[in-house]
């Protein structure tokens, strides 16, 4: 990776060799490995069997869990936040593994739709649970930098499972709450 980034710096028409620029292959390879471990990582790994029996059986919620990602079309970064609920059936899931599984996801090359998609699966899955929304909120920047250049635009992304999806009254409750 080192080298194909040498290559990017002179493509771009500068120097490699330049001092400030010395190093950079090799803090850029560093940086992407952290930036895609989602790749490497393993899921069971980091849920740990955190479940926990419990009788809950109303909204669990964790909002503004920040999240960072690299669009897949540009690897340019979007960033927001997170907001994931679920109505427990006999078990609940450790807080942070939450935010571990939000990150687990975000550090692909993804785009925001699916992102969504893969938080609420693995959150349906390792809990078993009556039902699960998650709604992103992000920016991203090669909307932002780039093309049309918008600096306030927010994509908003939202997936509801189970109960969620079928009770009206239990979605509108996940809603008003992270509002």
């Amino acid at each position: 990776m080192e080298e194909q980034v040498r290559r990017i710096i002179e493509a771009i028409g500068e120097d490699p060799e330049r001092e400030g620029l010395k190093k950079t292959p090799e803090r850029v390879a560093k940086a992407y490995k952290m930036l895609t471990s989602g790749y490497t990582e393993d899921l069971d790994k980091i849920v740990n069997g955190a479940l926990f029996s419990s009788d809950m059986d109303e909204l669990v919620l964790v909002k503004n869990i920040e999240m960072y990602s690299l669009c897949e079309h540009h690897m340019l970064p979007f960033f927001g936040k997170a907001h994931v609920g679920y109505i427990p059936n006999g078990k609940v899931l450790g807080v942070s593994k939450i935010a571990r599984i939000v990150d687990h996801y975000a550090r692909r090359l993804q785009i925001q739709e699916n992102l969504t998609t893969q938080i609420a699966d693995a959150i349906m899955k390792y809990t078993g649970a009556l039902g699960v929304g998650v709604v992103i909120e992000a920016q991203h920047l090669c909307m932002m930098m780039r093309g049309v250049e918008k600096q306030n635009s927010v994509m908003k992304t939202s997936i509801v499972r189970g109960t969620f999806r079928n009770n009206p009254g239990c979605r509108s409750e996940f809603l008003s709450l992270i509002n």
